[in-house]
């Protein structure tokens, strides 16, 4: 089968998401691109997700953070954005995203947005609710693993 002429071809646009859940939570790309599909049909319908056509094209996660690269189609990038901005949730795992930016090429997403090589959290031992606990510390975010759960806190809540 003989491809497209350039002119025909579909035009693309990269959309970097910022992906923060956390640090217990389990996510993968899959996960992603199926929430990413949902919240696509649920928002613009059956016909405006087709329109949109997201995919995800990379995607990394670890510890309580990551990011994605995700494909839209070229005029549809504001629907593609409000769908990401409806993301509350990957296989019931709470996640919170956040665009970055877009770009037209792959590697200038990368190269503008993405691998800003954040530090990895810091996993201490603090004191909260009078308890000793473990906790992952993040740009000054703290998430204090209790009995059953996570809870977010900030390095004035803890001793």
């Amino acid at each position: 089968m003989k491809h497209l002429p350039k002119h025909l071809q579909p035009r693309w646009r990269y959309l970097a998401v910022e992906l923060e859940a956390w640090p217990g939570a389990d996510l993968d790309r899959d996960g992603f691109q199926r929430a990413l599909w949902f919240g696509a049909q649920n928002l613009v319908g059956d016909a405006g997700s087709a329109a949109l056509d997201l995919s995800v094209m990379q995607f990394r996660y670890r510890a309580g953070e990551g990011e994605a690269i995700v494909r839209a189609r070229r005029g549809e990038v504001e629907p593609a954005r409000a769908v990401v901005a409806c993301l509350d949730a990957v296989e019931s795992e709470p996640l919170g995203v956040r665009v970055r930016g877009v770009a037209g090429t792959v590697q200038a997403c990368e190269e503008k947005y993405m691998g800003r090589g954040r530090e990895n959290p810091d996993q201490r031992h603090v004191v909260f609710e009078d308890a000793d606990r473990s906790a992952f510390v993040r740009d000054g975010r703290v998430d204090v693993r209790t009995d059953d759960a996570f809870v977010g806190a900030t390095t004035l809540d803890i001793n």
